[in-house]
């Protein structure tokens, strides 16, 4: 089988969309299927800037929001035209989108079209500050956003949350394939702890907290740096390590600045997929604060995943998919959300109980083998795949 995969976003990039495209790609081939990736990193980089990013910059000065939802319709219909020289040069069994708009292009070339939800697309952009709710934007987006949903012969999410609000939405029935990772890429290397602190520049004695994490409101990056003072009364060696950008990067800074928390926080930025495993490996504990923001929740956090799969224990916010793979007490722990307090005394309870972090840890790893394995999730999308094969794609409306 040949499947092209599309995005509308930047191929790869720091974030989970990127993450899942790639793993799930190396399962299909690992399987002996084809897979290519079309996304906008493919286009040109002056149509990039010259078509999208600079007219959707100077829009958003006129009215917030416009140039932004401008630009998710430019993305579509400039990825629509590369489509059309793709699927005139190979011929692709199937298009596997991974965003809205990608599923749009495609269902607008009349392919066959599998589309993963790895959000709520709309919700997202308000979250974040792009969109104003209770606009037009705001309506515009979500009108596409159904649309697609509509158009495609087979929607996926990556959790039963985002299964239900697409049913609400759109009245159409998803399948829920949870996300996975790489076992063999990511796996327990604590044995190596100290000589990979001295690769990574980190010291050897610090208590250490990783929040990998983009920068964003709904992932609740702000409270560990919130917390991290009450937790420094207890382990004045406590480090702070962000890896992940974002619009949240100005708030966390001032919280440092306002707190002198410069010795004991580190801005990494965007960290290589590649180099991830070395930040888990190095870690003492992995923070992933997620909060409700504008109807959003986590989704079925990759780099959790990622986490306990590398034998570190998880601390997480009690919301959305994070309940979905952690068992608190079992193998990680869960938080009440936005309450920085609750966040520092369950990092202090794991650095003073270094059996419970291990055996966290261990039913963790135990897990991730059970449930999210990347070759298990890719044998769920053959299937998929082959069941949409036998399916007409739906009349856009």
């Amino acid at each position: 089988m040949r499947v092209l995969m599309m995005t509308i976003f930047d191929y790869p990039h720091t974030g989970g969309l990127s993450t899942h495209m790639q793993t799930l790609s190396a399962g299909l081939e690992h399987y002996g299927h084809q897979v290519d990736i079309l996304s906008f990193s493919d286009l040109p980089p002056y149509t990039r800037k010259g078509l999208v990013q600079g007219p959707s910059f100077i829009m958003n000065k006129v009215k917030h929001g416009r140039g932004f939802v401008w630009s998710q319709f430019q993305r579509k219909a400039l990825l629509g035209k590369r489509l059309y020289g793709h699927i005139k040069n190979a011929r692709y069994d199937l298009i596997h989108a991974h965003d809205v708009f990608a599923a749009l292009a495609a269902a607008e070339h009349g392919r066959l079209t599998v589309l993963t939800a790895h959000g709520y697309m709309t919700r997202e952009a308000v979250s974040k500050g792009a969109i104003q709710p209770q606009t037009a934007e705001e309506a515009r987006l979500l009108s596409a956003e159904i649309r697609a949903y509509r158009s495609a012969p087979q929607v996926v999410t990556v959790d039963e949350r985002i299964k239900r609000y697409i049913k609400e939405t759109a009245g159409v029935d998803a399948v829920a394939i949870k996300n996975f990772i790489d076992l063999e890429v990511f796996h327990p290397d604590k044995r190596r702890r100290d000589e990979i602190r001295d690769e990574l520049g980190l010291p050897r004695e610090a208590a250490l907290l990783f929040v990998p994490r983009r920068l964003t409101k709904k992932n609740g990056v702000i409270y560990p740096v919130i917390a991290l003072p009450e937790i420094l009364k207890k382990y004045p060696n406590a480090l702070l390590l962000y890896a992940g950008d974002g619009e949240e990067r100005p708030a966390i800074e001032r919280i440092i600045e306002a707190r002198a928390l410069q010795r004991h926080v580190r801005l990494l930025g965007a960290v290589s997929h590649d180099r991830m495993q070395k930040y888990y490996a190095a870690s003492d504990i992995v923070l992933i604060p997620s909060v409700h923001s504008e109807g959003v929740e986590e989704a079925t956090s990759i780099a959790a995943l990622e986490a306990m799969a590398s034998g570190t224990p998880v601390i997480a916010g009690n919301v959305g998919g994070l309940k979905e793979i952690i068992a608190d007490g079992s193998d990680g722990v869960l938080v009440p959300q936005k309450q920085p307090q609750a966040l520092a005394g369950a990092v202090i309870e794991l650095l003073d109980r270094p059996d419970f972090r291990a055996r966290l840890a261990e039913q963790a790893r135990a897990k991730m083998e059970r449930e999210h394995s990347h070759l298990a999730a890719a044998r769920r999308y053959i299937e998929l795949y082959r069941e949409t094969l036998e399916k007409k794609p739906p009349v856009m409306e």
